[in-house]
């Protein structure tokens, strides 16, 4: 161990007169680590080129010491703040010295936020720190203590699509997590989900993560009476009208989660026509039975969305027909559009399940679509007039010159 020990001290003596010779600033944190190979150097070089090596903060800011001096005792002194490795309990303050600090940060960015320390101690990770449990999240946790980029760049741990790996590391862990007596399944159901392929798989940025639902420093489950607001973050319509139905009231009644108790949480699919009715993939059917008011209105509303999606696909069929016949089209295609626009807007009605407004939007679908049956079948009917037509003339053009020709050669 001595030879090591002894090539890093001759280097940093050989570094010292580099930099004296350079007239440049010394840094003996990065000299020393540079010397000492992997994975120190790495660690060197990934904090050089993170939001803070670029912005000037050095290795003292966080770690303390003294980085001018090359004299170990003197650059990893206590008298000098020097606290090596900061300890877990400690990191939220460390980082809070200057994130929780609006003068020190508005010189970077005057919009950058300086709340989320505030968040932390709220959080279900701050608020178990506090009480002395070092596994939970803190701020190196998701943010990495070295490499560290901003969320809106693709190498940062927190960059959308990376932030269900990150939370992941620890909430997928089966043996990490034991003590908590929460699923680790979190993940991989998300992956599956209709918000993890967009993510994921399609790179789509406005898909939600984990923390656009549990929230980021201020991380919490969130509560029964509250899931409906936080899915109604996006899904507006729907969350405004089931907060006024008559689900609303029975849901909380019974602390039945909102919108989850029907889509799931963390794995939740495209919804499909089947979830609502009478069926036995009907979510209705496990609260409801045959007879109640509740089987009446899965029922009607089932057979409304069926309805008004047979003539849509109905006069879909007849417009592609008659577009393929050459036939003028174009304005009956703009008016199938109203009638898909009524079908979604019959599919979210039903988180009213009020069957008098579902009707409502669903007979105006109805109506354009009846209108366009008809209308894409008079172009069928006319192209086949116009074919008959077509027939007949050219057989009364065909012996009018048999005809011409007979007589011509009479008169040769």
């Amino acid at each position: 161990m001595k030879l090591p020990i002894f090539i890093v001290f001759a280097g940093i003596a050989f570094s010292g007169i580099v930099y004296a010779q350079n007239d440049a600033p010394q840094n003996s944190c990065v000299s020393c680590h540079e010397m000492m190979g992997a994975p120190y150097d790495s660690l060197v070089h990934a904090q050089q080129a993170d939001i803070h090596g670029k912005n000037g903060i050095t290795c003292t800011d966080c770690h303390g010491g003294n980085s001018t001096s090359m004299d170990y005792e003197v650059a990893m002194s206590p008298a000098a703040g020097f606290r090596g490795k900061p300890k877990p309990k400690d990191i939220p303050e460390l980082c809070g010295k200057c994130h929780a600090n609006p003068d020190y940060m508005k010189q970077y960015d005057p919009g950058l936020r300086v709340d989320q320390l505030t968040e932390y101690h709220t959080s279900q990770h701050g608020q178990l720190l506090k009480k002395g449990d070092t596994k939970v999240a803190q701020c190196v946790s998701c943010h990495g203590a070295h490499g560290i980029y901003p969320a809106n760049v693709p190498l940062s741990s927190v960059y959308p699509v990376n932030v269900p790996e990150t939370c992941g590391k620890c909430h997928a862990d089966e043996k990490y997590m034991a003590d908590y007596n929460i699923p680790t399944d979190q993940y991989a159901q998300y992956k599956t989900s209709v918000h993890g392929r967009d993510l994921l798989e399609k790179k789509d940025l406005g898909a939600p993560a984990c923390n656009d639902c549990h929230g980021n420093h201020g991380a919490t489950p969130p509560g029964l009476t509250s899931i409906a607001r936080v899915c109604g973050t996006c899904h507006v319509n729907n969350q405004k009208l089931f907060q006024k139905s008559v689900h609303k009231k029975i849901f909380d009644m019974m602390d039945m989660p909102e919108c989850i108790t029907c889509h799931g949480n963390h794995g939740i699919q495209v919804p499909s026509d089947s979830m609502i009715g009478t069926t036995e993939k009907s979510i209705c059917m496990e609260c409801h039975g045959q007879g109640d008011a509740g089987y009446i209105v899965a029922q009607t509303m089932s057979n409304a969305i069926d309805s008004l999606k047979q003539i849509y696909h109905h006069s879909e069929d007849l417009i592609q027909q008659a577009s393929e016949k050459d036939m003028d089209v174009s304005d009956l295609k703009f008016e199938l559009r109203d009638v898909r626009q009524n079908l979604i807007q019959t599919r979210t009605m039903i988180h009213s399940f009020d069957t008098t407004q579902v009707l409502d939007i669903q007979q105006k679908g109805m109506k354009v679509g009846t209108d366009l049956v008809a209308s894409a079948k008079d172009l069928i009917s006319e192209y086949y007039f116009r074919r008959k037509g077509l027939v007949v003339f050219t057989l009364v053009i065909t012996i009018l010159a048999v005809l011409l020709y007979i007589k011509i050669r009479q008169l040769d």
